[in-house]
């Protein structure tokens, strides 16, 4: 394994050993003992076991362990998804309202503007074509009774 011969083989080379110090114990001191009145003897029970003996000593009380919290029926994460699409459909429900008032908004200006455009268009066209006084026709007037082309006279 090691033609040179300058390492050991496994098992000649030399072993560390280590030895664990050992921890001195540290000597407690006694807690003095309070006398406790029990409040109620707890009784004394008798067991027969299956060979014979008679085993006899004090109830114990099974220990309970604490309540385990109970987790939601629902995780945390879907209610947030769930709030998070309540959420989306109102503003979904708030742009779609806004999208109708602005077609709403878009289609009263187009009908004012036409109407606009009718009264003035309506009011040009009277101005054009409408009988205007002066157009080198005879003058009449009625209440004075004078035709001045005829040369009568009332």
């Amino acid at each position: 394994m090691y033609p040179d011969h300058t390492h050991p083989a496994p098992d000649q080379r030399a072993l560390d050993v280590h030895y664990p110090t050992p921890i001195q114990p540290v000597v407690a001191v006694p807690a003095p003992l309070v006398p406790v009145q029990p409040s109620s003897i707890p009784a004394v029970a008798s067991v027969v076991l299956p060979d014979g003996r008679v085993v006899t000593g004090y109830a114990i009380n099974p220990v309970h362990p604490e309540p385990v919290t109970a987790k939601p029926a629902v995780a945390r994460a879907a209610v947030n998804v769930a709030l998070g699409g309540v959420g989306f459909l109102a503003v979904c429900g708030g742009l779609l309202l806004l999208t109708t008032f602005i077609a709403a908004l878009t289609a009263l200006v187009t009908q004012l503007i036409t109407l606009a455009a009718v009264i003035f268009g309506g009011w040009i066209a009277v101005q054009i074509f409408g009988t205007s006084g002066h157009k080198g026709g005879t003058t009449v007037n009625i209440r004075k009774a004078i035709f001045k082309r005829n040369r009568f006279t009332g």
